[in-house]
């Protein structure tokens, strides 16, 4: 007996939205470390944030592949969120590597929280796709881990900025599942 009620989204249609934010989102972080290389990359946090681009790299390379095999279109957002990341990215690098370190903690805190959500959502339907959500969800975790360890919370007005980010985040993950 299917759990699928009358006005529920059918399950393509789920899986569809997943695999299209959470390519985005990939594509949009590998973005803010890019524009965060731009302005800190020769400093003493490159080595750091060449190794979390790295993973967010593996992360869209893994979505890509998903989005076409299970023939989902990306989001119509992709310019944007090419733009907009690099400018986050670097605006928050410009400010100081604490402040970098801030959005970085920012960004993988709202992904935490999106990536459990879909994993329960998903339940037992998916369970190679939640494996590798599961997967990618604690080198998020590490990620936010490496910015708490480099001083982030010590930023001024890091409240407010992680607010922001967490703000835009949510933002950016509702446009992407529907756009």
């Amino acid at each position: 007996m299917s759990d699928h009620l009358p006005g529920d989204t059918p399950h393509r249609a789920r899986l569809a939205r997943i695999l299209r934010v959470d390519h985005a989102g990939e594509y949009g972080a590998k973005r803010i470390y890019k524009g965060q290389l731009a302005v800190l990359g020769r400093g003493e946090h490159g080595d750091t944030l060449r190794h979390m681009q790295a993973q967010e790299q593996v992360h869209l390379d893994t979505f890509a592949e998903l989005i076409a095999r299970r023939r989902v279109r990306p989001t119509a957002l992709l310019p944007f969120w090419h733009l907009a990341g690099f400018a986050l990215g670097a605006a928050t690098a410009a400010m100081g590597s604490r402040a970098a370190m801030a959005c970085t903690v920012a960004v993988e805190e709202a992904i935490d929280e999106h990536y459990r959500d879909q994993i329960v959502e998903l339940g037992e339907s998916e369970p190679d796709l939640s494996a590798t959500i599961e997967t990618f969800r604690a080198e998020e975790l590490e990620h936010r881990d490496i910015g708490l360890a480099n001083e982030a919370e010590l930023t001024p007005g890091y409240r407010v900025l992680s607010a922001a980010i967490k703000a835009g985040c949510k933002i950016a993950i509702a446009l992407s599942e529907r756009v």
